[in-house]
């Protein structure tokens, strides 16, 4: 398989660099170690000479995921297109909705017929019923219905309700989708380590977006502590104005002078944050299969999640963790109450959490089957 893979090139799309490194890059490690050449077209950062450093050719791209202005997208598509041609790759790897898109068009003009294209959770245009989202829904429909056409094109989804879905707008056939629950995780830089702390303190590991539950999340925070029961609650993440859901600085100004959450911010040593809290908790209204939940549960941690798709995937309701009803802050206090007065239990959830992350959710387990897909493709 080594020598097979020697000559050929891997190309990932994503729109930044830092969430290839958060995401993706143990594919790109597991697709260097088979033989193959990488490269990435992404928004440049801070990251681009460690990646540079890895073995990956680095390629800037000027796309901005949430912007409409016809210029910078057309702009954009020319840099996916030039890109293509000079690094000429065998396969490309496009993550979101985005990415997937434009790398899909740019591909059949330079007739590269291998395309693997990864989303996460089908998001807002899918999962919104505002009129923003009615309204580009059938035309995202059409984008994809053509982005997917081609004998060597596959699709990568994180569960199974995105992937019925999909095949049931007629978007995608299902013998050209791959189910590939989650990006995976390091399981050994997110080590399990039992918590310390004296006082419990409850993460919220996510953007800044009503979609994924702040606002019930604060909610019953508030209801927590007015009970008198001690606990620290924190929302680890920052605003993403890109998104049509993104909380307005007014709100988020609002929720810290009450001082019932404390906003950390984006972090890049999320594994510290994880070790020193007690539970996590993601109130989210539809995932594709969050990253963060992985993390959490590879620490150990007991998870409080939302009895939705994605979530669902990985936490079992009083095994690792709770399920609770989307939207609903008083049963999420009352379920994260619980473990907050119970330690043993807390305990004893992370530990199964960490034992089924280990069964089926590793970098090294997701590695192995994404690089299936690709050989098949590439013979």
């Amino acid at each position: 398989n080594f020598m097979t893979a020697k000559q050929k090139k891997i190309l990932f799309v994503i729109v930044e660099d830092r969430y290839f490194i958060s995401h993706r890059l143990h594919l790109a490690q597991h697709a260097l170690k088979l033989g193959y050449e990488v490269g990435l077209i992404s928004k440049n950062s801070k990251y681009k000479e460690f990646l540079t450093n890895q073995g990956i050719k680095v390629f800037d791209w000027s796309l901005v995921r949430g912007s409409f202005n016809i210029f910078y997208e057309v702009r954009a598509f020319f840099e996916i297109i030039k890109t293509l041609i000079i690094f000429s790759p065998d396969l490309i790897h496009a993550v979101a909705l985005k990415p997937v898109i434009y790398s899909s068009f740019a591909s059949k003009l330079v007739f590269l017929r291998s395309k693997v294209f990864a989303l996460g959770g089908l998001g807002f245009i899918f999962s919104s019923q505002k009129f923003l989202a009615r309204i580009l829904r059938p035309i995202i429909v059409l984008l994809l219905k053509f982005a997917f056409s081609g004998k060597k094109s596959r699709l990568i989804i994180q569960n199974a309700d995105d992937m019925k879905m999909l095949t049931d707008l007629g978007v995608i056939k299902s013998n050209k989708v791959e189910l590939i629950k989650g990006a995976g995780v390091d399981i050994n830089n997110f080590s399990y380590l039992e918590e310390t702390g004296s006082v419990p303190e409850v993460i919220l590991p996510a953007r800044l977006l009503w979609d994924k539950g702040v606002g019930e999340f604060v909610k019953a925070a508030k209801i927590i502590k007015d009970q008198g029961i001690e606990a620290n609650f924190s929302i680890l993440g920052e605003a993403d104005p890109h998104n049509p859901e993104c909380i307005s600085d007014e709100q988020i100004t609002d929720w810290k002078k009450d001082g019932f959450v404390k906003i950390l911010g984006f972090k890049d040593d999320v594994v510290k944050y994880l070790h020193r809290c007690s539970i996590v908790c993601l109130p989210s209204y539809r995932e594709g299969l969050p990253k963060a939940l992985l993390e959490a549960a590879s620490c150990g941690r007991p998870i409080v999640t939302t009895n939705v798709p994605g979530c669902r995937e990985i936490v079992q309701d009083g095994i690792n963790g709770y399920l609770v009803p989307p939207r609903d802050s008083v049963i999420l206090a009352q379920s994260l109450s619980k473990l907050i007065s119970d330690k043993d239990l807390r305990i004893s959830l992370g530990r199964n959490g960490r034992l089924l992350v280990e069964k089926e959710f590793s970098d090294e387990i997701v590695s192995i089957k994404t690089a299936k897909l690709w050989s098949s493709l590439i013979k």
